[in-house]
C-alpha cells in the first residue's frame, strides 16, 4: 500500500527543508573552519617571518662586534709598539685589550711575578717592545708576496779565496688545495629537470646547493617547506629560476606509457595481414536491424529482448562463401547514443537500416552523424520493402537531404534494398559491404600480443565478470593477462557468440571473455601484459588517477561558488541508486535521467554498478535517502530484508521507458505546483462608517465582477496595493449575503485594517493551484 500523494508530497517537502538547513549550518561551519584555518596559517607565517629576521639581525650584531673587535685589537698593538713604555710611569692600556704576543706576556711575568728576582730597570721595557716588533714583523710577512730564497749555481770568489753562493729570490709557487680544486671564476649554471612532484632535498641535490639556501628561497616566496617535503613542478621551477638555473620539466613516463610503446614496437616488427571488416548496424527503433541480423546469423535474437527493443550492444560474427564479417548490433533508442558512438568508434562499415514503409528519423540521422564523425563509410540497406506501402524511393529521397546520396543517384553511397523478412537482398547486401573491405585495404599484424576493445561488459552469477572483447590486432589466447581500464586478470575462458568455447581469436573476432577482476567500462582499450605484476601496475596506476580526477573535481569551491551551492540547497533532489545488467545500460539511463533535472529538481545519481543490488546498496539507500531502480536485476535476499526492514523505495524494470517515465512523474510530483491568480470582482467604496462591533465599515459599489465572502481581498489606494487580506463581513442592507454581482451596493468589513478611505477600491481574486509536469 502506497501513502496518498499528499501526504508523500508533504514528507518529501519537510525532508528536503531538512536537508536545506543542514548544508547551510555545514556550509557555515566549514566557512568558519576555513578562517581560522586561514588565520592560523597567517600567524605562523607571521611568527617564522618574525623569527628569521630577528635571527637576521642577531647574525648582524655578531659580524659587526667581531669586526670592532680585530680593529681594537690592531690598534691596541700598533700603539704598543710605538709609545715609549717605562716602570715608574705605565700607560693605561684599553679596557678591551686583546691578549699580548706570548713573549711579551713571559717578559712582564719576569718582570711582576713575586718571589723571583726583579728585573733590572728597563728590562719590561725592552721585552714589550721586543713582542710588539715580531708582531710587526709576521704582519708584514703576512702582507708579503709569497717568495723563497734558492742557491745560485754560479759561485762567486772573493778575497780569500774561497767561493761563496750567491742566493737570488724568486716567487713561491701558488699553493693549491689539498685535493687540486680550483675555485670557479664564474657561477655554473645547471639545466635542472623537474618531475611532477620533487622533494626539497632532491631538487637542492640537482642544484649543487645546499637545501637550506633551497627552503630560504621558499621562504621568500611565502612557502613553509621542510627538506623532505614534496613540491608540485610550477614551484620547483620557479626556486631553481631565482638560484640562477635553468628549469627543465622531465618527461612524464610511467609504467602505462612504457607498456603502450612497447607494445607499438612489437607491432612495428609483425607483418600485417589482411583482416575481416567489423560493420556495425544502425538505425531507428523497429526499423529491423537485429530481424536484418537475425536473417544473416540464422537465429532468433529479437525475441530475446524486452518488447522486442535491442538494449544492449551485441557482437557476432559470421562466416560467407567471400569471407568473413563481424557485426555489432547497436540500440536504436535515443538513450543509447552514448553506445552507438562506442560501436562507431571500433568500427570499419556502418550499415544504415532505414525502414521502406517509415523513411528517415531523428535516430537515423543521429547514426549519420555518428558515423561521419568517426570517418567510415555508410552502406544504406533500405529494409522492409516486402511491405505493401513500402516507398524506397521517399527513404533516397529523404537520405539525400542528409547529404547521403545514392550511386545511381551519382553520389557515393551505396544503397541495397532488402527485406529481413523474406531474405530479398540479403546476398546484394553482403557482397556491397565485402566489396566495401576490399576498398579499404584493413590490415592488421596477426601474430604478437592482442590488442581490442570492451563492446560490453557484465556480472554474472555462476561465472562473474564477463567481458565482451573485439580483437584489433594481433592473437588473444586462453591463459593471457590481460589489462582493461582499472581492472586485470588472467583469460579463464573464451566463449564466441553461440557459447562454444574458444581457445583463440584473432583480428576483427569478437569473444566473451571471463577472468577479470571486475567489469571494465565499455569502450575501454584491452591490452595484453607479460606478467601480472606489470598488469597490477598499470591497473593500480590508472585507479590512482581516477581517483585524482575525482578529488580535483571536487576540491574547495571559490567564495562565489560557495554561494552558488548555498543557493543550489533550495532545490529539491531526488536520489536515484541504479543498478543493471550490464555496463552499456547503466551508462545510457544514467545519461538519460540526468537530464531530467531542472531550476527546480534535480536528479542525483548517488550510485551506479552492473550486478543485483546488494545489501550495501540498500545500506547506502538508506543513508542517502534514495530510490533503488533495478534493471533487469533483482535484489538479493540480504538487501530484501534491509528494504522491507527501513520502507524502501524499489522499483524493477525491464524497458527503458517505462523506467524514465517513472523517474519524469516523480520529479512531476516535486515540482511546485503553478499558482494563478484571477481577478473575480472590484467594488469601490462609497462612504466609511464606523461599528462598535465590526469597526470601520465600508459602503461600496460593486463595479464588476462578483464580490465573495471568503475569497481573498486587497485594499487599492490610487491604484497602489496598501493592504492584502480577508474579508470579516458582506452585508446586503442588514442581511449576511455569501456574495454579491456588479451594480449592487453592500456593506463590507475588512478584517484587521480600519483604515478604510472613501474612494479606495477593494479588489477580490482567487488563488488556484495547478500541478506542473515536465
Amino acid at each position: 500500500s502506497r501513502p496518498p500523494a499528499g501526504r508523500a508530497s508533504d514528507e518529501v517537502r519537510r525532508r528536503s527543508e531538512l536537508e536545506s538547513r543542514r548544508a547551510e549550518v555545514e556550509a557555515r561551519r566549514l566557512a568558519e573552519q576555513e578562517d581560522q584555518e586561514r588565520r592560523a596559517r597567517d600567524e605562523e607565517i607571521r611568527r617564522r617571518a618574525e623569527e628569521e629576521a630577528r635571527r637576521q639581525a642577531q647574525e648582524l650584531a655578531q659580524r659587526e662586534a667581531e669586526a670592532r673587535r680585530l680593529q681594537e685589537e690592531a690598534e691596541a698593538r700598533a700603539e704598543v709598539a710605538e709609545e715609549p713604555v717605562t716602570v715608574d710611569d705605565e700607560p693605561e692600556l684599553p679596557r678591551e685589550t686583546p691578549k699580548p704576543h706570548k713573549a711579551a706576556k713571559k717578559a712582564a711575568d719576569v718582570v711582576e711575578r713575586p718571589g723571583k728576582k726583579q728585573a733590572e730597570p728597563g728590562e719590561k721595557e725592552r721585552s714589550i717592545k721586543k713582542a710588539a716588533r715580531k708582531d710587526s714583523i709576521r704582519a708584514r710577512e703576512l702582507e708579503k708576496p709569497e717568495t723563497e730564497y734558492v742557491e745560485d749555481d754560479a759561485k762567486e770568489p772573493v778575497a780569500g779565496g774561497r767561493p761563496v753562493r750567491r742566493k737570488r729570490k724568486v716567487a713561491k709557487p701558488q699553493l693549491q688545495d689539498k685535493h687540486g680544486f680550483q675555485k670557479p671564476t664564474a657561477p655554473v649554471v645547471r639545466e635542472v629537470e623537474i618531475p611532477e612532484t620533487i622533494s626539497v632535498g632532491e631538487l637542492a641535490a640537482r642544484m649543487s646547493v645546499k637545501a637550506a639556501q633551497v627552503i630560504k628561497e621558499l621562504f621568500k616566496q611565502g612557502v613553509m617547506v621542510t627538506i623532505n617535503q614534496v613540491i608540485d613542478q610550477d614551484t620547483a621551477a620557479i626556486v631553481v629560476e631565482e638560484l640562477g638555473h635553468k628549469p627543465v620539466a622531465a618527461e612524464r613516463k610511467d609504467v602505462e606509457d612504457e607498456l603502450i610503446a612497447e607494445l607499438a614496437r612489437q607491432v612495428d616488427q609483425i607483418e600485417q595481414r589482411s583482416r575481416p571488416p567489423v560493420v556495425t548496424i544502425m538505425g531507428h527503433v523497429d526499423h529491423g536491424k537485429t530481424s536484418l541480423l537475425d536473417y544473416i546469423r540464422r537465429t532468433r535474437v529479437a525475441s530475446g529482448e524486452a518488447g522486442g527493443i535491442t538494449q544492449h550492444i551485441g557482437a557476432y560474427h559470421v562466416q560467407t562463401d567471400k569471407g568473413v564479417l563481424s557485426f555489432l548490433d547497436t540500440p536504436g533508442h535515443a538513450a543509447f547514443s552514448a553506445m552507438r558512438a562506442r560501436g562507431a568508434r571500433v568500427t570499419d562499415i556502418v550499415v544504415l537500416v532505414v525502414a521502406a514503409d517509415d523513411g528517415v528519423m531523428p535516430q537515423t540521422i543521429e547514426a549519420i552523424q555518428h558515423a561521419r564523425a568517426s570517418n567510415v563509410p555508410i552502406v544504406v540497406a533500405i529494409n522492409k520493402t516486402d511491405k505493401p506501402d513500402a516507398n524506397p524511393d521517399r527513404v533516397m529521397q529523404e537520405l539525400t537531404q542528409q547529404q547521403v546520396v545514392a550511386e545511381e543517384w551519382g553520389g557515393d553511397t551505396m544503397m541495397v534494398k532488402v527485406s529481413a523478412k523474406t531474405g530479398e537482398g540479403i546476398d546484394n547486401l553482403l557482397d556491397a559491404l565485402l566489396l566495401q573491405a576490399e576498398v579499404l585495404e584493413l590490415k592488421a599484424p596477426t601474430e604478437g600480443p592482442a590488442r581490442g576493445a570492451i563492446v560490453e561488459s557484465s556480472l554474472d552469477k555462476g561465472r562473474g565478470p564477463v567481458a565482451t572483447v573485439l580483437v584489433q590486432a594481433g592473437t588473444l589466447h586462453r591463459g593471457d593477462m590481460i589489462v582493461s581500464g582499472t581492472e586485470y586478470g588472467r583469460v579463464r575462458a573464451m566463449f564466441d557468440e553461440n557459447g562454444r568455447s574458444v581457445q583463440e581469436a584473432g583480428p576483427s573476432i569478437p569473444v566473451q571473455v571471463l577472468g577479470l577482476s571486475g567489469t571494465p567500462n565499455a569502450g575501454d582499450d584491452v591490452l595484453v601484459v607479460v606478467d601480472e605484476r606489470r598488469a597490477r601496475e598499470v591497473a593500480e596506476l590508472r585507479t590512482a588517477r581516477e581517483r585524482q580526477s575525482k578529488l580535483d573535481d571536487q576540491r574547495a569551491v571559490s567564495l562565489d561558488q560557495l554561494f552558488s551551492q548555498l543557493k543550489e540547497g533550495e532545490q529539491k533532489a531526488v536520489n536515484l541508486i541504479l543498478k543493471a545488467d550490464v555496463q552499456g545500460s547503466v551508462e545510457a539511463i544514467r545519461d538519460s535521467l540526468l537530464k531530467l533535472s531542472n531550476d527546480e529538481v534535480r536528479v542525483a545519481v548517488v550510485a551506479t554498478g552492473v550486478g543485483a543490488i546488494t545489501e550495501s546498496d540498500a545500506n547506502l539507500a538508506v543513508t542517502s535517502n534514495a530510490i533503488l531502480l533495478g534493471f533487469n536485476v533483482r535484489a538479493d535476499a540480504a538487501a530484501r530484508r534491509v528494504i522491507d526492514e527501513k520502507g524502501l523505495d524499489l522499483r524493477y524494470y525491464s524497458i527503458i521507458y517505462e523506467l524514465i517515465d517513472d523517474v519524469k512523474k516523480a520529479i512531476s510530483g516535486m515540482l511546485s505546483p503553478v499558482v494563478t491568480e484571477e481577478i473575480i470582482g472590484l467594488a469601490l467604496v462609497r462612504d466609511v462608517f464606523r461599528s462598535s462591533k465590526f469597526g470601520a465599515i465600508a459602503g461600496c459599489m460593486v463595479t464588476e465582477g462578483t464580490i465573495r465572502r471568503n475569497s481573498p481581498i486587497r485594499v487599492l489606494r490610487n491604484n497602489v496595493v496598501v493592504f492584502e487580506g480577508a474579508l470579516e463581513s458582506l452585508r446586503r442592507f442588514k442581511d449576511d449575503v455569501p456574495e454579491v454581482k456588479a451594480g449592487t451596493e453592500c456593506g463590507i468589513g475588512v478584517k484587521n485594517y480600519n483604515d478604510v478611505q472613501t474612494g479606495d477600491q477593494i479588489e477580490v481574486f482567487e488563488r488556484t493551484e495547478r500541478a506542473r509536469v515536465l
